[in-house]
Formats: structure tokens, sequence, C-alpha cells
């Protein structure tokens, strides 16, 4: 056996949030560095307890590390084509090695997540190290490990039980499984982490494994319709929105990982590991576009049901939920975590769950009508709910809330919260009349006209020249770029040419757009500032195009994918280098990247747009 390296994986610095990939089963999710190092890993759902926290804290509270000793190593990471199986390879003098990570679909949606690592020689030879610690419920309760036969066990009180095989001799120390070994040219190894009941975690299954999931990834992309320009950018967006989708529940969570910070060293550090009504709804879109019905069927399947429990019990509709209907998310602190570059507090849970936010039944019923133009047509009890959640949006429009980015300080009359509520009630009168459906026509169409007035007279500043983010204000935000996308205003109004030129002197920054600007005096209710923000600077893009600045959204787009990972992944946001920021992937991030693709695509290649909204 090879002596361990010499160098302690103890004291190795976090890697870059760009610097990781993800692999999944749609149950859940693991961050996979080009260090080679499992960073981040819940099991066994997207918002369980993580077994992983490295990237969060350091490789104490949790890292599977498999590596070669190659010091002068260059390191790269690819996914095998049309797939979410990730190789990582380390190029140097001596030797070329390559990791191969996945995470077998299981054939019951309850099947417990798998983790397979496998590692070849493929010239040269060298030695290398495997460390799997396993840290379970955050890095709080006390993890215990042990051989079984060739097999190590890890167990915790009240915790999952897991177990590691290989077909490397496998040590244990320090509650951590350990393998040192040498491989030559042509060699393999191979790691299965799982459940310690599953008769599937054995050595010997790697082969299959892989061979099973490049089937299921690769006959899943076929299925898309998108043969424009940027056919790499798109699948790999709809493939990083497809691992964020929940094979048994269909909803899809906002991003994979909890408490990575919207600037470093600050506090905006939140929990995306669940279903936002508003990002869902988004992702439908995203999913039609390409033709993929059948997820967006589902998610939609997904909301009558937590429509149906609000509409019985004559409750408010959640803005956020957990994948299996949970909607009380309380939030913690994880005080025993640095955070990531050390920004503290690391939460879980997300307490937004608690907000008002009206701007949700605009995005849920243009997700409704576009899944019952390009999919399913609506049940009967389906258009019941429906207009119970018009009838309400008739109610309150006119309140305050606190907005699509979730503010903590005192609510407003936000434009963007307005402008989703017309659009609740123009797309279920143009449901209605599509379907013939009965509906209160009179009252809907009196209601979506008062809207449409208040915000031309309200929130349109003389003055200023422009459109303003909320009652009495005079700042532009993001959220507005939605105004010509939803079909609110036309793209090349004068006055919405004013707003988006304002919105570009003020919040655009090489193409990055910042959702808002802080005042100074942190009128979003939490200190410091953010990063740009990923899904606004997409839509910025879609904006410029539908314009007709064509060749200035084409320059915007191109530098914009520069921004992406090496995996073409994206986060929520970027600090000012262009580096990665908040949680990833983000959903919302990547449906925007496939809107202004197709988009952009159609008018480069002077197609009419087929696909309406």
């Amino acid at each position: 056996m090879a002596e361990p390296h010499t160098d302690s994986f103890e004291h190795e610095a976090q890697s870059p949030i760009e610097a990781h990939g993800i692999i999944g089963d749609m149950r859940s999710a693991a961050l996979i560095a080009d260090t080679g190092s499992v960073d981040f890993f819940c099991w066994p759902d997207f918002d369980s307890p993580s077994l992983f926290s490295a990237l969060l804290d350091t490789p104490q509270a949790g890292i599977f590390q498999l590596a070669p000793q190659l010091s002068d190593a260059r390191r790269l990471q690819v996914y095998l084509p049309d797939t979410n199986i990730l190789l990582t390879r380390w190029i140097s003098e001596s030797a070329v090695v390559e990791v191969t990570d996945l995470m077998p679909i299981g054939v019951e949606v309850d099947d417990l997540p798998r983790l397979v690592r496998r590692i070849v020689m493929v010239n040269g030879s060298a030695d290398i190290d495997m460390r799997c610690r396993v840290r379970h419920d955050y890095h709080r309760a006390v993890t215990r490990a042990g051989l079984d036969g060739d097999d190590v066990w890890f167990e915790a009180d009240d915790q999952p039980t897991l177990r590691l095989a290989s077909n490397q001799p496998l040590q244990v120390k320090d509650a951590t499984a350990h393998a040192c070994f040498r491989l030559e040219e042509g060699q393999s190894a191979e790691f299965i982490l799982g459940g310690s009941e599953d008769p599937l975690v054995r050595a010997g299954q790697g082969d299959q494994c892989l061979q099973d999931t490049i089937a299921f990834w690769r006959r899943w992309v076929g299925q898309s319709n998108y043969r424009g320009r940027w056919r790499e950018e798109v699948t790999r967006s709809s493939l990083a929105l497809k691992l964020l989708t929940s094979r048994k529940h269909g909803g899809v969570v906002a991003a994979a990982t909890y408490g990575l910070p919207e600037t470093r060293g600050g506090e905006r550090n939140w929990d995306y590991r669940y279903t936002w009504i508003r990002d869902g709804s988004f992702t439908v879109y995203a999913f039609m576009r390409l033709g993929y019905t059948t997820e967006a069927n589902e998610f939609v399947r997904w909301v009558r049901g937590r429509v149906g429990d609000c509409c019985e019990e004559k409750a408010q509709l959640g803005i956020v939920y957990s994948l299996d209907g949970r909607e009380e998310l309380p939030e913690f602190n994880l005080d025993h975590f640095r955070g990531f570059a050390d920004s503290k507090p690391v939460r879980i849970g997300n307490g937004a769950y608690k907000q008002h936010q009206l701007d949700i039944y605009g995005e849920l019923m243009d997700a409704v009508y576009l899944a019952n133009k390009y999919g399913e047509a609506i049940s009967h009890e389906g258009w019941q709910h429906v207009t119970t959640l018009v009838d309400r949006v008739c109610e309150h429009w006119q309140e305050k809330d606190v907005g699509i980015w979730e503010i903590r300080g005192e609510g407003r009359h936000f434009l963007h919260s307005r402008l989703m509520c017309w659009v609740a009630l123009d797309r279920a009168l143009r449901l209605a009349n599509k379907r013939s459906l009965p509906a209160p026509f009179a009252r809907w169409d009196a209601q979506r006209q008062a809207i449409h007035d208040d915000i031309w007279e309200h929130f349109w500043d003389k003055e200023a020249g422009h459109f303003v983010q909320s009652l009495g204000s005079q700042e532009v935000d993001g959220a507005m770029l939605l105004m010509p996308l939803v079909r609110f205003v036309g793209a090349s109004d004068p006055r919405w040419l004013a707003t988006l030129a304002t919105i570009e002197r003020e919040l655009v920054r090489d193409g990055m757009v910042y959702r808002y600007r802080n005042d100074g005096v942190n009128s979003d209710g939490l200190e410091g500032e953010e990063g740009a923000f990923t899904a606004c600077s997409f839509w910025y893009i879609e904006c410029l195009a539908r314009a007709g600045r064509i060749e200035q959204a084409h320059l915007e787009f191109t530098q914009l994918l520069r921004y992406a990972s090496p995996l073409g992944l994206y986060a929520e946001e970027f600090d000012r280098h262009g580096r990665h920021l908040g949680n990833t992937p983000q959903a919302l991030s990547h449906l925007a990247l496939i809107s202004a693709a197709s988009f952009l695509d159609r008018k480069l290649s002077g197609k009419a747009t087929q696909w309406q909204p």
C-alpha cells in the first residue's frame, strides 16, 4: 500500500464556487470541486442535513476526497456530453488521471441516492489518496465509523446510516475512511457511498451504473427541440434544471445549496433548497420552450396540490414550500460553520415563507396558461382553484408587499408586484376564452384595466422620465426588465426605452445587471451590498433583442457566456470580477439563459418567434 500524501487535507482552502460541478439523481445532489473533493452533499434529499459541508467550513465538516499525488498537475473538469456525469482530470508530466463522478438514477423514485466515484490511470502511474469523512446533521452530530468486512459504515444517533464500498482496501481513523494505493496505466478503482442496507452499494457496480446513467441522460436530452446556435449552453442549462427537479414530487428547488453568500463576508446567506412558486413557474417556461412538456406538467400537478390546500383552508398561497409540500420552513443559523469566505451566518430554513408577496399569482397564472397552451388541459377542479386565486388578486392587488426580491424591511407598493397581478388577470382571461371556461369576465377585465391604469398613472415618474421601482421612489430595479417580456408594454415603446436607458445607466456593469442599488440606509432591511444578479443579466439581453438592438444583444450574450463556470454553470450572482456568488447552480439563472438564447437565436436567424408566452 502506498504511503499517505504528506500534504494534509485538513488545511486546504475552500475552492471557489465556480470551481465546482454538480451531479445528482433528482432526489439529491453533490458539488464536486476540481480538486477531486465532494465539498457539499445533502442526503438522502435536497433539503436533508448535509453530510459533506467543506464548502461552508473546513474539511473537518465533511469531505470526500479522491485525487492523485501529482503536485504539478493541471486540473480540468468536463461533463460527458449530454449528461450530468462529471469527469475531473489531472494532467502532469508523468501521468494523466481521470475521476468519473455520477449519481445513478434509481429504479423507483424512493430509492436512496448513491454516489459513485471511479478513478482511472489513463497514462503513467501515480499514488492515489482517498478520504471519506461523513459528518451527519450539518456536522452537529457525532459521527462514528467502523469496518464491516471490506466496507466502512458511518452512523450517528437518530441519523441515517451509510456505507462506503470499494475494490481497494479501506481503513478507518478518526471516524474517516482512508485508502492510499498506487495505480498503473490502465488500472482503476471505484468507491460507492450510499445507504447501509442498499444492496446496490457494493464494489463492482461502477461500470453498469455508468452505462445506465449515460443512457438515461442522453435519452432525456434527446427530447429537446432546441436546434439553435447555442445548443451546448442551452443543453447544459436544461440538464442543470432537470437535476434540480424532484422525480417524486415534481417540484423544482431554487438551487442545490444553502448558505453561500451574495457578497463575500456578508450576511445575505440563504437556504435555497426549496421550491418557490415564482421560480418554479418560471421553470415551466423554460421546459415548455425546449419541448419538455412532461416536466412542465409535473410541476403544474405539484402546484395543484399547494393551491388545493390553500383554497380548501381559505388560506393565503405560500410563496415557498419544501418539495413534499411543507410550508413552514423555520430559519436557523449554523453558528459552528465559518461560512464560505468567512460569510456568516450560515442559514438553513428560510423565513421568507412568512412573507406576503403578490407577484407569485402572476408567475403562477402564466405557468398555468402555458401548460394549458402547450401541455395538458386544466381540469374542472383546477379551474375552480384558479378562479379562487384570481378573485383573491382582485381583492388584494392594491396592497403593499415585500416584492420579488423578498426585502426584509417594510412592505411597499412595488411595480413588479403590480405588474404580475395584471399578468394573473390577463392570463386567466386568456385561458378562460381559449378553453371556453366559465369566469366573471366583466369583473376580471375591469380589474385588469384598473391595474393597467394604475401602473401607467402612478409608477411612471414624469419628472424622472422613467418607470420606478416602487410608489414614491425614483429608483429602478432589475425586475422591471420583465415588463416587455410579459407583454405589458411594447419593447420599443418610448417610455419603456427611457426606462431601459435608466436601468442601463444605474444597474448595468459590463453586461452584469444588479437587482437594485442600496441607497446607503439598507433599504432592503439588510447590511451590506450584493453582487450582480445572473437572471436579470439574461433578461436584459432579451430586452435588447426585443427592442431591435440585435448586435448589442448578441455581443452582451457572448460576453455573459464567458462568466459561466468552466462547466457552463451559473450561480445566483457575480461579484465585480465576474466570479460567482450565491447558491449554485441557480435554476432562475439557467432558465433565463434558455429564454434569452431561444429568442436571440430566432432574431439572428430571421425566424418568426413560434413560441409565444
